[in-house]
């Protein structure tokens, strides 16, 4: 894994001093080794963290005679083939690292048959001296980020945004209409970012800039999805079965390859558990696994499961438990996200890969079973909501008006009913993402003063773009390209990439990725049974128990820590004569959050999560 950045520039031997300090912020993301290589009209830089070729991989990299340079952050999984192929047709590779092969396969590939070679988790940027042509890369999930800035005379890019503002060209200006979206959904919805005229590049697409010319991004890889009315998988249950086994056997295995030491994350859930069967099944040496737990009582700790998997294969299994200094993380961890970020579970992802780079430098994980197989609660709530939103009119009210008068306190299960249809009357995609917001739609527009505006539209033209699926169809691919794309593989990123460790996640194999996708809904959940076919996939290897055991989630008790480890320093932040959100917010709306939660009157943390780091982001900005 590495960092990469670079620029367009007429004058690229006097503007390296830009490549060098873009270098020194990207510094985490690769402490191995750094270099830059300057074309006729550009300056490509890197730095390593060394995985591959640990010692003829470094920076700059380039094709036999220097007419191609190219730097990678990521690893090309298909890149031993790769070399042959390219040695068979009469090129000479001078390293065993995946990078070079981007250089030869770029002489003669136009970009988006280059990125199509290509099976792995990656960003890379391509200069070509022969047409003075700069492309960059990015793989077809999204795992690997990338950012980039034009604007009409300079063109910046960097995997994060930190090394786009280390050009002097670059402004550092806040974009207010991404401040709504922000609050919705604990990110800036991509490609947009908090800053001006900053932005990343999609999925599964690579864009080309030539001399003089504007940016063109192409899609060379689209989210799985069917013509309506068109035949799904040919395959009995069992056989989908089987294969799934089988596919994630060879997703994992790609994922082994690497030349420093490897382990796993193993939280005792269903998908860190088949990560960790299917490599005690492939490895001939003892897995070493990583857990995290908090000396608290109802913070997150899954260390009993992660002790059952972890003796059921023999692994050589590292227990952290920790006491986590909230106030000190927030801070650093707005640093390494750029932007405010309002999943908390940023925190245990940090913690454990700060405590598992101490003793690895690659680390597979479970991340994207649920996305995949459908592991959501959500996505039985969506397919629910789907189904009252088709009841004619006199049944919904007929349920509503029962609801309305039903005794909540002697029927437990009517606040969640009323919760539900409250929510599921505003149809789909609106109840599915009213669910997952960080902060609720009317506290939104309180402390905006207006409407989601773009980051809503944008969400609705993701969920336009599956219509005519199947309900659980159309959440996964929506879930795929949102949440997952701006929440998860960003935190992952991130946090990891922190404590430059690499990881790796066999689940989101773009190959297991399709065939999930042309498989029944039924295979995936059916009644209250969530990741069905995986769960039969694994229960021939996996203890019952963890193939029973309920979903829990990556979490922290923020509602206890905002009223008391985080009480006075949350308070001084967001209402304090310093505070910058009043200059963004509505102020009457951000002291109620506070004063409700503080009173217990309603529970808060998220929101007041969202809220406090956004707060550290604009303080950091001077905004």
């Amino acid at each position: 894994m590495c960092g990469i950045s670079g620029f367009l520039s007429d004058h690229p031997q006097r503007d390296i001093p830009v490549a060098e300090r873009q270098i020194a912020l990207l510094e985490h993301r690769g402490p191995d080794a750094a270099g830059w290589w300057t074309g006729s009209g550009c300056v490509l830089a890197q730095n390593r963290l060394a995985v591959i070729d640990v010692e003829g991989g470094d920076p700059p990299i380039t094709n036999e005679d220097g007419s191609v340079g190219v730097v990678l952050n990521g690893e090309i999984y298909n890149f031993p083939a790769l070399q042959d192929e390219l040695r068979a047709a009469g090129h000479t590779l001078s390293t065993r690292c995946d990078t070079e092969v981007i250089a030869h396969l770029g002489e003669d590939h136009d970009p988006v048959a280059l990125a199509r070679r290509l099976d792995g988790m990656f960003a890379f940027a391509l200069w070509r001296e022969r047409d003075r042509r700069l492309v960059l890369g990015r793989d077809r999930l999204g795992k690997k980020p990338l950012y980039w800035f034009h604007d009409g005379e300079h063109f910046v890019f960097g995997s994060e945004i930190k090394a786009v503002l280390a050009h002097p060209a670059v402004p550092r200006e806040l974009d207010d209409t991404a401040l709504a979206p922000y609050l919705t959904f604990g990110y800036v919805p991509s490609p947009r970012t908090m800053y001006r005229g900053i932005q990343s590049l999609p999925p599964g697409c690579v864009l080309t800039i030539e001399d003089g010319g504007a940016p063109r991004i192409e899609r060379y890889w689209h989210t799985p999805r069917h013509e309506p009315g068109a035949p799904q998988a040919d395959l009995s249950y069992a056989d989908a079965v089987s294969e799934v086994r089988t596919r994630l056997r060879t997703a994992v295995d790609k994922r082994l390859i690497a030349d420093v030491p490897l382990g796993a994350f193993l939280s005792g859930g269903i998908d860190s558990s088949a990560i960790v069967a299917m490599m005690a099944e492939i490895s001939d040496r003892p897995i070493e696994t990583f857990t995290i737990g908090f000396d608290d009582t109802d913070g997150f700790d899954e260390r009993p499961y992660a002790q059952t998997v972890a003796r059921a294969f023999g692994t050589n299994h590292h227990e952290f438990v920790v006491h986590p200094d909230a106030i000190d993380l927030v801070e650093r961890l707005v640093w390494f996200h750029d932007q405010p970020f309002g999943d908390s579970s940023a925190i245990p992802t940090f913690l454990l890969s700060e405590m598992t780079a101490q003793h690895v430098t690659v680390a597979l994980a479970g991340d994207g079973g649920d996305e995949v197989f459908a592991g959501y609660e959500r996505f039985l709530g969506g397919v629910a909501a789907g189904t009252y939103e088709r009841l004619p009119r006199l049944a919904r009210q007929a349920v509503e008006g029962a609801l309305a008068v039903a005794p909540a306190g002697h029927i437990p299960m009517v606040p969640k009913a009323r919760r539900f249809v409250a929510r599921a009357g505003a149809g789909l995609p609106t109840a599915f993402r009213q669910w997952i917001s960080y902060v609720a739609d009317e506290d939104a527009q309180a402390l905006t003063g207006s409407a989601n505006g773009w980051g809503i539209a944008d969400y609705e033209a993701a969920w336009e773009r599956s219509a005519g699926q199947p309900v659980l169809e159309r959440l996964l691919a929506l879930n795929l390209e949102t949440y997952l794309l701006d929440d998860l593989l960003v935190k992952v990123d991130r946090m990891s990439m922190a404590h430059a460790l690499e990881v790796r996640a066999p689940f989101l194999d773009h190959e297991l990725v399709e065939f999930a996708a042309g498989l029944p809904p039924r295979f995936k959940a059916r009644g209250m049974t969530l990741k069905r076919v995986l769960r039969d996939a694994m229960r021939p290897v996996l203890p019952a128990e963890i193939l029973t055991r309920g979903k829990r989630g990556f979490g922290v008790p923020l509602d206890r820590w905002f009223r008391t480890d985080l009480r006075v320093y949350a308070e001084g932040m967001l209402l304090g004569p310093d505070a910058r959100v009043r200059h963004h917010l509505d102020e009457g709306a951000v002291q109620r959050l506070v004063a409700e939660h503080m009173s217990g009157a309603r529970n808060n943390g998220h929101p007041l999560w969202t809220l406090l780091t956004l707060e550290v982001f604009l303080r950091r900005e001077g905004w």
